[in-house]
């Protein structure tokens, strides 16, 4: 028999089907026989279904709740439930999804911000990606595609998709793609795109960094929170075997294998339309400033400041993700920048722009407030400096590392070679980070010489990093309190401490 479900999906006008007898509501016309009657529902759901109802590993429970005698009672209090995407939407079903990882302990700081991100959080990022293209979203016939590679429950994609169509043109179609690791939440974002519309296929399953679902694909917009300090050392096989290809993802280089954040970046740029595309992405801080000059990350960074691709960064308050505590940053990335942004990078200090949770929610405990959000993106806009927004062109986060030398000596007289050429002292070596700004030569003579006059440079070995020092930027000199208030703090201590020692000899 030829598979019918081409018919039936053209019958009901819907990308998945069930065609068992029963329902929520049948099944608890017959207690008796709830267990087969049960698993005979979740049997005739289409091929699509069947495969996101196999990732949730259902049978072990049902078996339980059967067992005890509780499967009837569970099927009568969830018919009871409405769950219609009309009244729980996307977001809400990230949030219990979430709330139930963290209260049955499945996840740890080690995968934090894998699972899902809060609200507040991408509100800001998609605001930030698409405002500075609100002119090119307006009109009819409008298609788009937005992207993200670690996906999770596809809270990024909805919300960039109403974002839009709520402050900028309700009538921009957009393509929602994503890829993502885990299997519980790849099958709720996929149910989701099948219940509200979407196309499910669009949707993939596997690690975007050694499984590439979308090979060759271009998306005009990407958002993503990758996890952080997640290792990479699963994947490193492939990972090293792409990089070493000229055309590779990975080609300009590879960071730290305890952490793969700068990896989903580079996946993301390497899928930039040429027409232009904007990326949001949600890092922690390591990628502004871990590795040396000449190492994967520096590499990295080098890579995207040179070739014009940072936009902007702005910082964000601690604790607003449910189980972490650490500080993140929102990177913007694009190959379209505005000619007045070209060769320059915007950061914003958005770390104070919050509100403190009556209740904490896990390690959440703030939320960016609706004004803060406001004065971040106005800030962001009007692309100005002020005491939160600095403008740096972009070789200022741009070093040469350079190798200072010192003549070996022996019994106070300098040892040479064959040559005559004077051997350095390996003991006594040195290294400069000279910024870009700065003539190597006149640093040197300026700042090194006159503390080390028989020292030279061995400029061979000089090297160009990139970091990003964000607290360095923005750090406010707070001035010592007065000696006299220390003194009086000191000898109210000591009075105090007399005070409870005659209290305990009593």
């Amino acid at each position: 028999m030829d598979d019918p479900t081409p018919i039936i999906l053209g019958k009901v006008n819907t990308t998945f089907f069930n065609h068992s007898q029963y329902d929520l509501t049948r099944l608890k016309q017959d207690p008796s026989n709830v267990m087969m009657n049960f698993n005979n529902y979740l049997s005739g759901y289409s091929e699509n279904v069947v495969e996101l109802i196999e990732n949730f590993q259902l049978e072990k429970p049902i078996e339980k709740l059967n067992k005890n005698n509780r499967l009837f009672q569970f099927i009568e209090k969830f018919s009871e439930i409405d769950l219609h995407p009309d009244v729980v939407s996307n977001h809400q079903m990230g949030q219990i999804f979430e709330e139930l990882l963290r209260k049955f302990s499945e996840m740890s700081n080690e995968t934090s911000g894998e699972h899902y991100t809060p609200r507040d959080v991408v509100k800001l990022l998609v605001s930030m990606v698409f405002s500075q293209d609100s002119n090119d979203l307006q009109g009819d016939g409008k298609v788009r595609s937005i992207f993200d590679p670690c996906c999770g429950t596809g809270g990024m994609l909805t919300t960039g998709q109403e974002w839009v169509h709520e402050n900028i043109n309700d009538k921009v179609e957009f393509r929602l793609l994503g890829q993502e690791l885990n299997p519980q939440t790849y099958s709720i974002c996929k149910s989701d795109m099948m219940i509200t519309g979407g196309n499910p296929e669009n949707i993939r399953q596997g690690s975007s960094l050694s499984e590439d679902g979308f090979q060759g694909d271009k998306f005009d917009y990407m958002l993503t929170n990758p996890p952080y300090g997640v290792s990479w050392k699963s994947e490193k096989s492939f990972i090293e075997n792409e990089s070493d290809n000229p055309n590779g993802r990975f080609s300009v280089g590879t960071p730290r294998s305890s952490d793969g954040q700068l990896l989903f970046l580079q996946h993301m740029i390497s899928k930039m339309e040429s027409k232009g595309s904007r990326i949001g992405i949600v890092l922690n801080g390591s990628p502004m400033f871990t590795g040396d000059s000449g190492s994967g990350e520096s590499e990295i960074r080098k890579w995207i400041i040179e070739s014009d691709m940072l936009e902007c960064i702005v910082s964000l308050p601690d604790r607003l993700f449910f189980n972490t505590g650490i500080s993140t940053y929102i990177w913007i990335v694009t190959n379209k920048k505005s000619e007045d942004r070209k060769g320059r990078v915007q950061l914003i200090n958005g770390s104070e722009f919050y509100n403190k949770l009556r209740k904490n929610l896990g390690d959440k405990s703030k939320e960016i407030s609706q004004d803060g959000r406001d004065k971040i993106i106005e800030t962001y806009k009007n692309f100005k400096e002020s005491d939160i927004s600095y403008i740096f062109d972009n070789h200022n986060f741009g070093y040469t590392k350079v190798t200072v030398e010192q003549p070996l000596k022996k019994d106070g007289i300098v040892v040479t070679n064959k040559q005559g050429e004077i051997k350095p002292d390996t003991k006594k070596r040195d290294h400069e980070r000279i910024p870009l700004i700065d003539d190597i030569e006149d640093y040197f003579e300026r700042e090194v010489k006159p503390h080390l006059p028989d020292s030279w440079m061995d400029e061979s070995k000089n090297k160009v990093g990139y970091e990003i020092n964000f607290t360095k930027y923005f750090y406010k000199y707070k001035s010592l309190r007065p000696m006299s208030e220390v003194v009086k703090d000191l000898l109210d201590l000591e009075q105090e401490s007399e005070d409870l020692l005659r209290e305990v000899l009593k």
